[in-house]
């Protein structure tokens, strides 16, 4: 058995590889180590400058942000609408990327071409707002979930994926007298898991963090989702450091800042409480978004 040794250009090679791969992995994670060290600093201290270590370890950020008005239930509304709305997403878009994979299906061409046009062309906002209006979502729930639970490029994501499965499958199942539902859920849905997940990911993320719709259509309190919550009390924060300092009363500022909430942590503290919930998803999500994300790639 012939044994290959290792050339030093090898080594010098390998070296380098490890060297950078390791810097650009503290690269990526640092600005979020960092988000986390200011979260947890004693705010006065924090506004000097953190590192690597919190400055006086201090829950208090996440505290008094716990305590605003009503943030239970806007956290309450943002899971719910996301976990519904991701659903809702996940499914409406399949079955029509499984229609569209169908040839037989009647004015499939023209049906799909009019769906790849809204990916260019908007009415724009104040028709938006109307066909909302007209439709009764304003000051409703479900002005979360109906208007985005057809995405277009997601459709097409699946459509491509579905296509890349042997049509004997399918052919097989009609053989033995399943419909076109049946086939759907039991032979079409479990192949499509990569790419599911992946639509998975783009839905679950997009309903979290989206509170433009909630700023634009929602007026009751009650249905408030968490992003608009935060962002108006980091308004509200800012608002008061900015009226402090232009009065003029420095020890008032001062004093301010050192028992309450600075802006850039109110900042930082609600970055993070909105960026943690999303990200425990991708490590479940990550082998079928990737393998989904490929295929796409590929196939498209």
């Amino acid at each position: 058995m012939k044994i290959y040794s290792r050339t030093f250009g090898g080594v010098v090679f390998d070296i380098f590889n490890y060297v950078f791969f390791t810097l650009l992995v503290v690269l990526c994670l640092y600005p979020f180590w960092y988000m986390f060290v200011y979260s947890i600093s004693e705010p006065s201290l924090a506004a000097k400058g953190v590192t690597l270590l919190p400055r006086g370890f201090t829950l208090f950020n996440y505290k008094k942000v716990m305590e605003l008005k009503g943030i239970y239930n806007a956290f309450f509304i943002s899971v719910i609408r996301t976990v519904i709305g991701t659903a809702l997403s996940v499914f409406l878009n399949a079955l029509l990327g499984y229609l569209f994979s169908r040839t037989e299906m009647p004015g499939r061409k023209i049906l799909y071409r009019m769906l790849l046009l809204t990916m260019y062309i908007s009415g724009g906002l104040i028709p938006y707002y109307l066909i909302i209006k007209n439709y009764g979502l304003l000051n409703n729930f479900m002005v979360y979930i109906i208007p985005g639970a057809i995405a277009a490029f997601n459709v097409i994501l699946i459509k491509t994926f579905i296509e890349s499965l042997p049509d004997s499958l399918q052919e097989s199942a009609m053989l033995d007298g399943a419909g076109y539902f049946t086939i759907f859920t039991k032979i079409v849905m479990p192949l499509c898991l990569p790419i599911i997940a992946t639509i998975a990911v783009f839905s679950a993320v997009s309903n979290w963090n989206s509170w433009f719709d909630n700023y634009m259509f929602i007026s009751s309190e009650k249905l408030n989702t968490l992003q608009l919550t935060l962002y108006e009390y980091l308004n509200e924060a800012q608002t008061l450091a900015r009226l402090l300092q232009e009065s003029g009363n420095i020890e008032d500022y001062k004093k301010t800042m050192q028992r309450s909430l600075t802006p850039r942590g109110v900042q930082i503290t609600i970055t993070m409480i909105t960026t943690i919930p999303i990200m425990l998803v991708y490590p479940y999500m990550q082998r079928f978004f990737i393998k989904g994300i490929m295929v796409g790639a590929i196939k498209g």
